[in-house]
């Protein structure tokens, strides 16, 4: 009988109340106990949407009109108040910013607990487990604002893991966290769907969550189921332009289409005798003064490189960059803008040099469309309004938001939220573009399509990126710069550094199907290329 079902959707359909068109499209969807299910689809597609529908946000905090059933644990959701619902669903949302409460670690994770009214002794060993099972114990004291986002989003995940919930809901769990964390994470989830919990993962590394090989695939697209059965089926369902799935099969897809275009990028490196456009003299900070997070870092960006910043959640690679925009100032040494030290530059005047795009964009997002959002920054950089207007359809087309100028930023998906806040900072027209974890929340279509027309952009003098996806860096960076505990541990060219296969593994970023195709490939090559066109070049 379907009601002995954990969770079953029949015909379910939703339109938000602000659009003409329906975001989910008559879906039905039987999930038995201790399944993993893993959905999969472009940005947009209506993952996020079906998983407000699954934890009762939609209709309570999502206002529209929803129609069809949708029953947990034989209940109807209807019937059901939010906590109710909270009880059996525990979610983890895709930014992690929007779900943290408490000011301390031991809080947070104790939140839900405290609500249920459980007892003190229980609450403490409720925490205690959780955190140990994410292998975060040595977070326990700490202050939820001076956090990673990668810690932050396991913090978040500890706090659900402690309400025990029968299905566990995950927005793009992985977005924020390191290769090694996320295939933690990983094998975490697959230990608890084998214990017995219902798990629905919403999330585009397809090509990790293969590898903890999930019971069913669905796909969606435009609000529709498109596929749903058993992950053999993939293949056939999907565009690999559109999915990223692991290079071998990519190449066996791709081998009988012609040869993809070479990408033009940014020139390689700068002239040695050129002045460097930001340059980090012997810099060390901390937010406390007896916890240390960067140490006498030294480092040049110089004009035409494209730098791909990698490292393990907690390594410091944000608090590096944002002392490169002015929004922390060095404890000891300088960071010199254009050859001024930061100390006497307000950040708008940085901002002008350099464009930074938040690794959260609800810390950027507050206007009432998406043009007025891209229009905010040129115009308070006294850009005439003809400048603007152009600037702002330019950075629409690059994003891939095109028909969504009217739109409220903050009714989006997480995955054009973060296109939103990118296309803010590239319609400012900054030499420098920072970018903080640009894919997060991306489908591989869109975030393929934007970096390819950044790296081309004639503007930018320089583009520096945070990132946790070694195969971005592999694809995009001319240089690479490796950071952990707050100093630089390596520092080279892509091969050079992404080549020292046991120094990556050391500082917990997982060599990819695609590195290990391409190393194998390149005395032929000569250079890191995308699976589809390694397809072409046959291993030696």
């Amino acid at each position: 009988m379907a009601e002995t079902y954990p969770l079953v959707l029949d015909h379910l359909s939703f339109r938000y109340r602000s659009r003409d068109e329906l975001a989910l499209k008559d879906v039905s969807l039987t999930v038995r106990a201790g399944e993993l299910l893993l959905i999969a689809g472009a940005s947009g597609c209506g993952k996020t949407t079906l998983a407000r529908c699954l934890n009762g946000l939609i209709p309570r905090s999502y206002k529209g009109e929803l129609t069809g059933t949708l029953r947990i644990q034989g209940r109807e959701v209807s019937a059901l108040r939010l906590a109710q619902i909270s009880q059996s669903v525990g979610t983890v949302l895709q930014d992690p910013e929007r779900q943290i409460l408490g000011t301390r670690v031991r809080a947070e994770v104790a939140f839900g607990l405290e609500n249920l009214a459980l007892p003190r002794a229980e609450i403490a060993t409720r925490v205690d487990e959780a955190l140990e099972r994410l292998k975060i114990p040595h977070l326990r004291d700490r202050e939820t604002f001076t956090l990673s986002g990668g810690e932050k989003q396991k913090v978040a995940l500890a706090g659900v893991l402690a309400m025990r919930p029968a299905i566990l809901l995950l927005d793009e769990p992985l977005a924020s966290l390191d290769p090694a964390s996320a295939q933690e994470a990983l094998i975490m989830v697959r230990a608890l769907a084998d214990e017995g919990m219902t798990v629905l993962m919403v999330e585009h590394r397809v090509e990790d969550v293969i590898g903890i090989r999930p019971d069913r695939v669905l796909f969606m697209q435009a609000g529709e189921i498109r596929y749903l059965g058993p992950l053999a089926g993939l293949r056939q369902a999907v565009d690999y332009h559109e999915v990223k799935l692991p290079a071998g099969m990519v190449m066996e897809m791709a081998r009988g289409s012609p040869p993809p275009a070479d990408l033009q990028r940014l020139p390689s490196g700068h002239a040695a005798n050129a002045p460097a456009l930001v340059r980090f003299e012997d810099v060390s900070f901390g937010y406390e003064t007896d916890a240390p997070v960067l140490h006498g870092v030294n480092l040049s960006i110089g004009r035409g490189e494209v730098i791909a910043v990698l490292g393990p959640n907690g390594a410091g690679k944000t608090t590096l960059v944002k002392h490169a925009i002015g929004l922390l100032k060095p404890r000891s040494g300088r960071v010199l803008v254009q050859g001024r030290d930061t100390r006497d530059l307000s950040v708008a005047q940085i901002a002008g040099v350099l464009g930074y795009v938040f690794q959260s964009p609800s810390h950027m997002l507050f206007a009432a469309s998406v043009r007025e959002e891209l229009a905010f920054g040129p115009t308070n950089l006294h850009h005439p309004p003809p400048v603007v207007a152009a600037e702002v359809a330019a950075a629409i087309e690059i994003v891939n938001l095109t028909g969504c100028e009217d739109s409220p930023p903050l009714a989006m998906s997480f995955g054009q939220q973060k296109r939103v806040s990118i296309a803010a900072i590239l319609a400012m027209s900054a030499k420098i573009l920072v970018l903080d974890e640009p894919t997060a929340g991306q489908d591989y279509r869109n975030y393929t399509r934007f970096m390819d027309a950044i790296v081309q952009l004639p503007g930018f003098e320089a583009i520096l990126f945070i990132t946790h996806d070694v195969d971005l860096a592999l694809i995009y960076a001319t240089r690479v710069l490796l950071v952990n505990h707050g100093t630089l541990v390596a520092d080279g060219s892509p091969l050079e550094v992404l080549g020292d296969v046991e120094r990556l593994r050391a500082q917990r970023l997982i060599p990819t199907s695609l590195l290990q195709a391409n190393l194998e490939r390149f005395p032929q090559t000569g250079r890191f290329l995308r699976a589809e066109a390694l397809a072409h070049y046959p291993p030696s």
